[in-house]
């Protein structure tokens, strides 16, 4: 008998616990006494699946049929639901459908797929071309090229033995000697560094380690997920949030089906929104999980004057490099050609291959006779001037795929008639012909296209570009705008109200496990745009006083990573650092390491930022301290209570600086040793949601208040549903400057209201500001004179 489903349920908040093998259910069932404390509705769990032993994030699944062993099995999953609902709170859980760890010993589907090739039942699971590599499955985990390792290769039974590595062997061929052994596999073993041009199997972004999985195959959907669908339909879990979509075949189909075997659960969806880009809207989602939230909050409190100046002090700090990283756009684009030439040139060969032979079977003259070095041209200059992820088959690729890149394109050739690949490689990508060859190329070309633009753009704007512009890092997160950062209010009430209108229940976070900074670390950088010439002062002092300075890029980039943090413990600011470098890749790379440069860069890091010089910024932290604590508590309310529903990360209710990860992964304690302003504003902001739903739900309303008066411009201020009132200070720093509110009144809505923090202070009519906000720099009303 088919359990009954519970009805779905939108969570008021949710709280985000990273789960590992040092914090598993049991923990995070002792801590939620505290959690249910805070006001949160749900529990929203990283991954709970089988995953690669000892991993700290879970999202290396090596079974999706099973809970994780390490975390506690499915009964510590049970275990912890139970503790929950006695608390009054539900879970959310991660999913990872696009891939899962390329680790055969450990993931039993990969493992009979090595061992029985593609007549496995298991080889529909993956995304493997068995063409390109002659029948087998590149494996590209040697650390030398295979001559200068096959004696460190041994047979062991039916398994060959590789250091840590296990693969089977095809049944039959144990006993044959090593080189024969080795080439009757259903894979080859390969150099590492054969990854970047010969792999055969999609994978995460450039991650060899994530092999993509074929989820838009009914029968891999329910086999990868029957065991979190009877987790949802016993009532285990309430929710889910999905990683990644951008990188599967199909999301709008696979998120339909997911829908239709949820029963309608809220979900949102990993999905970053380019500036301007728009969810599709014929997703049957929730919305996203709330970076396009997060770009409009930090961008409320950039100025967008003083970033103008900051950029142009940064440009004469690090004039060497400006070339390579004083422009945005321009840096974005030299990202995209190296990302695209490297990383994910193994990529660009598959889908040349489909575009080539779509166009030999193709009964159009115009696409044929195309050599394959020019549809690659092509493809390559028209995926590099993509400005969003990827196009959809829901939308209008046209507006995606422009004509006027189309037109950059062709210039790309030396040779006038071989530009028109780029037509026939944008025709193809707009579905302009079909499948002649009958094997369904077509909707594979496009799909694959699409996947490459999502890996392209994450990877040469996250994690190339970002740490190659750095004039201001609190810009630099995901889904954000480095080149524009700022948000007016304006532009900021206006996004709020088509999520209240569109995405009532779409997710917001300001803190993640992905974000490269925490939110009070970008709150305090913030500062920076309201006084660059005093940043540009005190850096000069700094610089001149510390060691030698081997990348004036990097430099600006530590200095302002030690302002975030204030005094910082040195090995957390070298590890974050030396990843900067890495992923920039212009001193240094994660495959081509350069270890002088990296001493060096450790070396300025350890006498300068994190030595005495260091000091004189850290100082400069602690004189602009009101200043942060007015945009660390700003962020934090705006976030909690304007549309959507709030993910609160682990540990930031109160003051949390962390670093990209793993650095904002470390375990955190429950509960918290002290409590601040941050947390109480944090409590109450929660509690106030749990108490008044209608306020902040779906049906509810959103409706900007504007203050009157001298520094009108400071005050940021909406109501929810005439019930609550949201006003908090941004640009506090300008705003002394100017001389404080002095007579500037914000009108509130009809009725007597309350402050939260502080019940005895009530207002009506036209408040002062300045009295709004005597105690702290941000206050939440609530309306007290209701029937």
């Amino acid at each position: 008998m088919t359990p009954e489903r519970p009805e779905p349920v939108v969570p008021t908040a949710t709280y985000r616990l990273q789960l590992q093998p040092d914090f598993p259910f049991a923990a995070a069932a002792a801590a939620v006494p505290y959690l249910a404390s805070l006001g949160v509705s749900h529990l929203h769990l990283s991954p709970v699946l089988e995953a690669v032993p000892g991993s700290t994030h879970g999202y290396d699944v090596v079974d999706p049929a099973r809970v994780r062993e390490e975390l506690g099995g499915e009964e510590g999953l049970r275990a912890l639901a139970r503790t929950a609902r006695e608390h009054g709170l539900g879970l959310v859980a991660d999913i990872v459908p696009n891939h899962m760890a390329m680790a055969p010993r450990h993931n039993h589907a990969l493992w009979e797929v090595l061992r029985e090739g593609p007549k496995s039942p298991y080889a529909r699971w993956f995304d493997i071309d068995w063409e390109a590599q002659d029948g087998r499955m590149l494996l590209p985990v040697l650390g030398r090229p295979l001559g200068s390792v096959i004696d460190e290769l041994r047979v062991d039974g039916d398994v060959l033995r590789y250091y840590d590595h296990a693969f089977p062997l095809r049944a039959g061929t144990e006993e044959l000697p090593l080189p024969r052994l080795l080439d009757a596999q259903w894979y080859r073993l390969a150099w590492w560094r054969l990854a970047r041009t010969e792999l055969n199997y999609r994978r995460f972004f450039s991650i060899s380690e994530l092999i993509g999985v074929r989820v838009e195959d009914p029968e891999v959907f329910r086999a990868t997920h029957a065991k979190i669908l009877q987790l949802l339909h016993e009532g285990v879990i309430d929710g889910l949030r999905v990683d990644h979509p951008d990188g599967l075949a199909d999301p709008g189909t696979y998120l339909r089906r997911l829908h239709e075997a949820t029963g309608g659960r809220w979900t949102v969806v990993e999905k970053i929104l380019a500036d301007g880009e728009s969810l599709p809207a014929s997703w049957p989602v929730a919305g996203t999980t709330g970076y396009d939230a997060l770009r409009h909050i930090d961008g409320l409190f950039t100025d967008p004057a003083g970033f103008g100046e900051l950029l142009g002090q940064y440009r004469r700090f690090a004039a060497p490099q400006t070339d390579r990283g004083g422009d945005w756009a321009a840096t974005v684009r030299r990202a995209a050609y190296k990302v695209i030439t490297h990383e994910l040139a193994t990529e660009v060969r598959r889908l040349t291959r489909v575009a080539d032979r779509l166009c030999a079977a193709s009964p159009d003259p115009a696409l044929r006779d195309r050599a394959p070095w020019a549809l690659r041209t092509a493809l390559r200059e028209l995926l590099v001037r993509m400005e969003v992820y990827r196009p959809y088959a829901e939308g209008d690729a046209a507006a995606v795929v422009t004509e006027e890149a189309a037109a950059e394109a062709r210039l790309a050739f030396a040779v006038a008639d071989e530009a028109g690949a780029v037509d026939v490689v944008r025709g193809l990508v707009l579905g302009r012909d079909g499948d002649a060859d009958g094997a369904g190329s077509g909707d594979e070309f496009r799909a694959r296209f699409a996947q490459t633009a999502s890996a392209l753009r994450a990877k040469s704007v996250e994690d190339t570009a970002f740490y190659r512009y750095v004039p201001l890092l609190s810009a630099n997160e995901v889904g954000g705008n480095p080149g524009s950062p700022a948000v007016s209010p304006e532009d900021f009430h206006g996004y709020c109200a088509r999520v209240q209108r569109d995405w009532p229940a779409t997710g917001t976070v300001v803190s993640t496990h992905d974000t490269k900074r925490s939110a009070d670390v970008r709150a305090a950088l913030a500062v920076l745009t309201e006084c660059p010439q005093r940043w540009a002062d005190v850096l000069a002092e700094a610089t001149r006083a510390g060691a030698g300075v081997p990348d004036a890029q990097l430099a600006w980039a530590a200095w302002q990573t030690v302002f975030g943090l204030g005094a910082a413990d040195e090995e957390r600011v070298q590890q974050a650092l030396l990843k900067h470098v890495r992923e920039a890749g212009l001193g240094t790379s994660w495959t081509e390491q350069e270890p002088a440069y990296e001493e060096a860069v450790a070396a300025f890091v350890a006498d300068g930022p994190c030595g005495a010089p260091g000091e004189r910024v850290v100082a400069l932290r602690r004189a602009l301290e009101p200043h942060v604590r007015a945009n660390v508590l700003g962020t934090a309310l705006v976030q909690l209570t304007m549309p959507g529903v709030p993910d609160v990360y682990q540990g930031t209710e109160g003051e949390y600086l962390a670093l990209v990860d793993p650095d904002n992964r470390r375990p955190v304690h429950f509960p918290p040793d002290t409590a601040g302003d941050k947390d109480s504003l944090t409590t109450a902001a929660l509690r106030l949601r749990a108490r008044r739903p209608g306020a902040f739900g779906e049906a509810a309303t959103y409706a900007p208040l504007t203050a009157e008066g001298p520094a009108a411009a400071h005050c940021l201020a909406f109501a929810r549903s005439s019930q609550v009132v949201t006003a908090v200070t941004r640009l506090s720093l300008r705003l002394a400057e100017a001389g404080g509110w002095r007579d500037t009144l914000l009108p509130l809505p009809p009725g007597r209201w309350s402050d939260v923090l502080s019940p005895e202070r009530e207002f009506t009519g036209h408040a002062r500001v300045g009295e709004l906000f005597g105690r702290l720099p941000a206050v939440l009303l609530e309306r007290v004179d209701e029937e």
